[in-house]
Order: C-alpha cells, then structure tokens, then sequence
C-alpha cells in the first residue's frame, strides 16, 4: 500500500506534489502545537490556522506560543515552512508563465470540440478569421501553420498550433475528432502544383483519422480537383477559377459599374445564404416557395438537389425533402 502511494505521489505534477508537502506540513505543525500548549490552542483546527498564517505571513497575533517548546515549534515552520510555502508559489508561477509562453507560440494542445479548424496563414484565411470572430454567438477557431512563431492573433479568441498540418500528431493537438469544420487553405509560398498537392495531403491525413469531419479544402489548379474528391474533400474551393470568371466579367463592357464586386459583397456580408428546406416549403414549386421566403426577408435565387446545383429553376419545380435553398438577404440587413 506504502509502495502505491508513493508512486502516485511520484506521478503527479510537481507543483501537486509541493502543494501536497506544503499542506501536509501545515497540519503536523497545527497538530503538534495543539498537543505542546492545549490551554493556548484549544483544538487542532485553531493549530492548523496558526500554522497557516504563520508560514504564510507574520502572523495575526491572535495565538501566540507560551511556552519554549511551543516558540521552537514556531522557529522552526518560520524557518521550513516558508521555504515550502514560497517554493510552491514560485512553482505555481513558473508553471503559469510556461502554459502562457507554451499557448503563444503554439504548442499547447486545444481540448474544446465544436471548433473550427483553419489551416494556414495567409490573407485569405487572415480575412476567413476575422469575419468569424464577428460570428454571434463567438465561433471557436483554431488556426494551424507552420511557418508563424506565434500566434498572429494573441489577443482574440483563436487558439493557435505550429505544426505541419499533414502530420498526424499535429491533427491530434488540434482535437481533430471532434471539430466542426476544416478548411485548408493553399500555401501561397509554393508554387499553384506544389500548394495543391499539400493540401491533398493534408486532406488526406484528416480524413484518415477523423473521416466524419466536414473538410473544405481550396485548389489552384483545374487537373487536381478531382484528386481532392477523391482525397474525401466535401467541398472545393477553385479560387483561381472564381478569380478568373470575375475577371472576365469585369472586362465585358456590358457589367458595368462595380456589379461584381457588388454581389462580392453580398458574400462577404452573408447575405447570400444555403439554408435547409422546411415544412413551410416542401412540396411547393419554386414560385410558390419564392413568395414564401420573401415574407422572411429572403430572395429564392436557386436549389441544390444532392450533387445538383439549379440557379433560377423552371417555376414548377418542386421543393422536396433533403433540398437546400440558395437565398440572399432581401432586407439591408443580413439575417443572422
């Protein structure tokens, strides 16, 4: 039994075990000059307390010792336990300002769940980040990457991890298995072949271990989509494609006057929202479903029906079950 205790005792974290000392030799000496002078600490909870303020402080001068065993008693927890007392309050500190300095620089390891999971720093997950920090209620965000020395964002709700977001002990820190979302965005260091094919690994490596998780993953190059749906990602991001259609449309002259960037907006201000078919239109045709949603403040812009995606549909094509609609905010506010 001795044997257990003491590796127990052993096992636990330093400032448990000075902090299990410190108490310990509190109380002896609360019991020990309970027995040296009964007439001046009537019992042993008022010898704890006499121990306690004792080695803490300089006492309150509310017990006194009277007798020369008893001052000796006093002499020598003056003497120890001010050493235990300022040894586990230096531990205690020391552990404070490495939890701290460990959060900074990334390397402690995030315990919530229901977070969201950003991989890589760059301007677009910089921009990602802090359009969800104005999320109401606040969103949870980890960011993952392994060029940053600390967190870019110390002081806002982000918790952040350096590491190589394919590695399977990084993913793990992350608390991976119970994340809400992972985006990955491409490294904008390496060329648009060598961004894509990480981030296909890195894809690879969540799937692997937390294959239930949502995945958005971002692709430069057209001839690697395919390889990312076949790595599981549940969404793509063709930026480059998304980049070049905007282009192209700027440059016809019959798109005039900021209309792109306009409807641009809309998406950064989340007016344009998917949102899940209810019983308020299932079984309605998209006219019927378009009145419906207007008397909410939204406008019925088109459905996705599974894989399918319908942008102004025929109007007596039905809303059925499992469909989502594709809206944006009528009003001058987005709904949240």
């Amino acid at each position: 039994m001795a044997n257990q205790l003491h590796s127990l005792f052993i096992r636990l974290p330093l400032i448990m075990r000075i902090f299990t000392i410190t108490v310990l030799f509190l109380f002896l000496f609360g019991i020990i000059i309970h027995f040296l002078e009964p007439a001046t600490f009537p019992n042993v909870t008022d010898g704890i307390w006499w121990a306690i303020v004792t080695a803490t402080s300089v006492g309150y001068g509310d017990f006194v010792p009277q007798t020369l065993p008893g001052r000796i008693a006093a002499v020598l927890l003056i003497m120890l336990g001010a050493g235990f007392v300022t040894s586990y309050f230096s531990t205690l500190a020391a552990s404070t300002v490495t939890k701290q300095n460990s959060f900074f620089v990334g390397k402690s390891t995030y315990k919530e769940k229901g977070h969201y999971i950003i991989i890589g720093w760059n301007e677009r997950s910089k921009e990602v980040i802090s359009n969800l920090l104005n999320f109401m209620p606040p969103v949870k965000i980890v960011l993952v990457d392994d060029t940053l020395n600390a967190n870019p964002l110390p002081f806002k709700h982000v918790h952040f991890i350096k590491g190589k977001a394919h590695l399977d002990e990084t993913m793990m820190r992350c608390n991976i298995q119970e994340a809400r979302k992972v985006l990955i965005t491409a490294d904008p260091n390496k060329d648009e072949l060598q961004a894509d094919m990480n981030s296909i690994l890195t894809l690879l490596s969540i799937k692997g271990i937390a294959p239930g998780v949502p995945c958005i993953v971002e692709i430069l190059t057209k001839d690697q989509v395919i390889n990312a749906k076949r790595a599981g990602a549940d969404e793509i991001i063709q930026t480059n494609n998304f980049i070049s259609v905007f282009m192209l449309n700027s440059l016809d002259s019959s798109v005039s006057h900021g209309l792109i960037q306009e409807v641009f907006e809309h998406l950064r201000s989340r007016e344009l929202q998917v949102i899940p078919s209810d019983d308020s239109v299932i079984a309605c045709n998209f006219s019927e479903a378009s009145n419906v949603l207007l008397l909410r403040g939204l406008l019925l812009l088109g459905l996705k029906k599974g894989e399918n995606i319908i942008v102004h549909p025929p109007h007596h094509m039905l809303i059925e079950i499992g469909d989502f609609l594709i809206t944006m905010n009528a009003s001058n506010h987005p709904i949240e």
